[in-house]
């Protein structure tokens, strides 16, 4: 979708939801926080948000939705979870469930589960196991084969909507031996089946997403004729797995989400509150910390931007993709909230301040976007075992660097056209491509050109960016040689080491950095005032040069207080904190409460 066209349908949902601050408005934060503390699904708010169409922006044209370019739902999930990640996540696991069916499906059973879709159904995706966790190959849920279709006998815990869904997408062993081969996937609709044959299991009481059904079901000879086997018989991890790519590179944006919340109401507090003859954001500390988490939001912004555009421009890539964007994204905000816990103080324990109380929930919510569809040590090993194709490929393969730098311009340029979403094309392991650290060095090269163009400041923020970025991607190297020393010393137990572990965080550092430098110089004409700057950009690169030298630093106060204009001009204007700057809701409420 055209940058224009995707911008003014994200001020469409916004302005129909209203201020959140505003309690007379569609999705209030004071109604929000009243499901949450009651622990009560937000039926109403999921409701609201179907029959406005949100869901039919992730149903393909083909079976009568809208979804085209997957950065669309993304963005939309995107403004919900700014109020509420709860009702946000109970439409994605709508979404996700329905992969399966996208992926594998026939063009009769996507059909069927779009119309279910479509009339409101909610539905549930049945992989997790209680004794099982990650290790989807334990699975015990068995489906049995009968004349006309199967049995199904097991239980799924803990899954989301499980209780709420009318229909659930099951992972079951086919193969009572089990293997990569030996797994299926099943749609069963809970209203097609006897009374009693599917057991709800009790809802689960959550930390965070307090109002999310989050419980499982128990089947016990449950039929399901065969036309509800999505795929081929055994072709169930397959499907799973490419499933899970979509669902690691999107669920980002519940992160992106909370930290933009926790930002903005911080801003709310610190651009009033004076203490010692200054405002809280005129403090060098308090501004440092301010800006550090704004660079933070916009790394994280750079990398979902490129790993959901992944998805179609290089779905062979998307492993790598999805979860460097999985592990990176919500473990880089994690850290990032500690630092605004930091600036709000006290406010934060605030639970039913009318307007502090949401930051606190944010703080909470955050945390399903670290363990849920992967966990951080499932994306690390799956980075892990494919280091040395990437590092190697990177160091060596001219040939796959120059193609890499024809496509990366479509990955991460806001303003350019994708190619139609296909995620059957999606595959298991990359063999050994990562577009965004095979193309840096071009792209390191196009930012020399744009410093040698730039005046004043920006120019020797840029120069000093480049010098940045060069010294951050020249570790790769290293890593190379590390991992390869690693694994002659260690032999089979390589593959399980924890220095391989840290060994794939460091690339995933690098590919951070590739996916700033690419933002900036592929998105430089696109993006609107006050972007794009080489302040933010330096202190983007800074952030990840931290995370290798903790107490080096690189930028001095004027690069801070350039980040604050910045940042206070998107405050002031009431746009997301994002490269693509969304116009948000007009401000109707109350945006500070003196306290």
């Amino acid at each position: 979708m055209p940058k224009a066209d995707l911008t003014e349908l994200a001020a469409r949902l916004e302005a129909h939801l209203g201020d959140p601050h505003d309690p007379s408005s569609l999705m209030p934060f004071d109604q929000i926080l009243d499901h949450d503390e009651r622990e009560e699904f937000p039926y109403a708010f999921v409701n609201l948000l179907q029959r406005w169409g949100v869901h039919e922006y992730v149903i393909p044209k083909a079976q009568g939705g809208k979804a085209g370019d997957v950065e669309v739902g993304f963005n939309l999930l995107r403004l919900i979870a700014r109020r509420d990640p709860t009702s946000a996540t109970a439409l994605m696991l709508t979404s996700l469930s329905f992969m399966p069916a996208w992926i594998a499906g026939t063009d009769q059973q996507k059909q069927y589960v779009v119309d279910l879709m479509k009339q409101g159904s909610k539905l549930a995706w049945g992989l997790s196991e209680r004794h099982h966790g990650s290790d989807v190959l334990g699975n015990e849920m068995r489906a049995e084969k009968v004349d006309g279709g199967y049995l199904l006998t097991g239980e799924k815990w803990l899954i989301g909507n499980a209780t709420v869904a009318d229909g659930v997408s099951v992972f079951a062993r086919t193969d009572p031996k089990g293997g990569p081969a030996g797994y299926s996937i099943f749609l069963v609709e809970k209203r097609n089946t006897p009374a009693g044959a599917v057991e709800e299991l009790p809802n689960e009481r959550l930390h965070g997403l307090r109002a999310l059904d989050m419980s499982g079901i128990r089947l016990d000879g449950v039929f399901v004729p065969d036309e509800a086997r999505l795929g081929h018989q055994g072709q169930g991890l397959e499907i799973a797995l490419k499933s899970a790519q979509v669902a690691r590179t999107t669920i980002g944006s519940m992160a992106l989400a909370a930290v933009d919340t926790a930002l903005r109401v911080t801003l709310d507090f610190t651009e009033q509150r004076e203490i010692f003859g200054k405002k809280v954001s005129d403090i060098p500390y308090s501004r440092r910390q301010l800006t550090e988490v704004f660079a933070d939001l916009m790394i994280a912004d750079a990398v979902s931007l490129g790993a959901v555009r992944s998805l179609q421009v290089v779905p062979e890539q998307t492993s790598v993709w999805s979860s460097v964007a999985k592990y990176f994204v919500p473990t880089l905000l994690e850290r990032s909230m500690a630092q605004l816990n930091i600036v709000l103080g006290a406010r934060l324990y605030l639970r039913a301040h009318p307007h502090y109380g949401i930051y606190q929930k944010m703080l909470r919510d955050l945390l399903v976007a670290i363990f849920a569809d992967g966990n951080t040590v499932v994306n690390l090993k799956n980075i892990a075992l494919q280091l040395d194709g990437l590092l190697g490929t990177a160091a060596q393969d001219t040939a796959a660097r120059a193609a890499a730098e024809q496509r990366v311009p479509q990955l991460y340029g806001i303003d350019r056209e994708l190619p139609l979403y296909r995620p059957w094309d999606q595959e298991l392991f990359s063999r050994g491509k990562d577009d965004a650290l095979l193309a840096a060095p071009g792209s390191l090269d196009r930012l020399r050109e744009l410093a040698a163009e730039a005046k004043g400041e920006e120019q020797v923020w840029l120069n000093r960016s480049v010098e940045v970025a060069a010294g951050l991607l020249g570790r790769a190297e290293a890593i190379h040689r590390q991992a390869g020393e690693l694994r002659d010393g260690l032999g089979r137990e390589y593959g399980q080491s924890a220095e391989l572990f840290d060994l794939a965080k460091q690339y995933s550092t690098l590919h951070a950095t590739a996916a700033c430098l690419h933002t900036f110089v592929h998105s430089h004409e696109a993006l609107d005032d006050p972007l794009p700057s080489g302040a933010l950009l330096l202190l983007q690169l800074e952030r990840l040069h931290r995370l290798f030298n903790p107490h080096e630093p690189v930028t001095g106060s004027a690069v801070v207080d350039e980040v604050m204009r910045v940042l206070r001009h998107l405050h002031q204007e009431n746009r997301l904190f994002s490269y693509w700057q969304f116009p948000l809701a007009t401000r109707t409420g109350a945006r500070h409460a003196q306290s």
